[in-house]
């Protein structure tokens, strides 16, 4: 990966310090691995992300800054990792969850995926009662299912960074060997 493309896109630790509300815990934001841009900074953070996108409700964002906190991985790649979770992709992603929970288990329900419930209509006092309640109602393949895909998909995404940053890398080498090998002679 680019570190230029990326830091043009990323803030940096002097903008969260810079607001209002963040500023009284930029002490925790201190660490420099949390901001550095290197291949396994920026893996760890994708695995926060993936694991911290799987979390129904408003607190995606702030597991995964707190798991990057704790795995000094990039904290803002690891804030934008979660947004692959969307009420377009939750949804999909729930059933997958399902349905490999369902196959490891062995419980081939016909039984029909619960919707789940609708975030926007509740009070935010009720948000975690229902979703305990919706999770409940699908049972232990969806209880296994999900853990599952949450490990599949952040080693799939630390693997993905690993594998797309070498590759980038030995691209810009053999860029440079050929602009090397390309000039005249003098």
């Amino acid at each position: 990966m680019p570190r230029r493309f990326l830091r043009r896109y990323l803030p940096d630790h002097a903008t969260l310090q810079k607001n209002r509300f963040l500023a009284r815990f930029a002490h925790w934001f201190a660490h420099p691995n949390l901001w550095h841009l290197n291949r396994h900074s920026v893996a760890g953070g994708v695995v926060a992300g993936a694991i911290g996108g799987m979390i129904p409700g408003p607190l995606q964002v702030i597991t995964a800054s707190l798991l990057a906190m704790r795995l000094r991985a990039n904290l803002p790649v690891a804030v934008v990792s979660t947004f692959y979770t969307n009420p377009l992709t939750i949804g999909p992603l729930y059933w997958l969850a399902f349905r490999l929970g369902a196959l490891v288990t062995g419980q081939h329900t016909q039984g029909v995926f619960k919707a789940m419930p609708s975030w926007s209509q509740l009070p935010w006092q009720e948000w975690g009662p229902a979703g305990w309640q919706w999770l409940q109602g699908l049972g232990t393949s969806l209880l296994i299912g999900l853990p599952l895909l949450t490990a599949l998909l952040a080693v799939a995404g630390y693997l993905l960074v690993q594998l797309g940053w070498r590759l980038h890398i030995l691209w810009a080498l053999r860029q440079r060997r050929q602009r090397a090998g390309a000039k005249p002679p003098q």
